[in-house]
């Protein structure tokens, strides 16, 4: 099992830019081939410290190994989702990969 799990940080003179990654991942990473598992939200409010809360959305995927992965990287969908949704909304994002 292969683990990317992407933080997304929106705009801040984008108030939609959010609504706006949460629909564009929906709509163009969760079918691409390859992924096992797929979900995105919000970030959720916490008492806890440990938590982070500085970002708007977060996007979990999991794939069969990193082969997958690596294809899922380069197919058509995840580029349109990089310059159609990600970078006209995104200040910035961190990527976690784990297997």
């Amino acid at each position: 099992m292969f683990s990317h799990v992407v933080i997304f940080w929106t705009k801040s003179d984008r108030p939609a830019a959010a609504e706006a990654l949460l629909a564009g991942c929906r709509e163009l990473l969760a079918s691409i081939p390859g992924v096992e598992s797929f979900h995105c939200g919000r970030m959720v409010h916490s008492q806890r410290p440990v938590v982070d809360q500085s970002y708007q959305v977060g996007l979990n995927l999991v794939f069969r190994d990193q082969a997958a992965q690596d294809a899922y990287q380069e197919h058509p969908l995840h580029l349109r989702f990089v310059k159609e949704v990600f970078q006209p909304n995104c200040e910035r994002c961190v990527v976690y990969d784990f297997a």
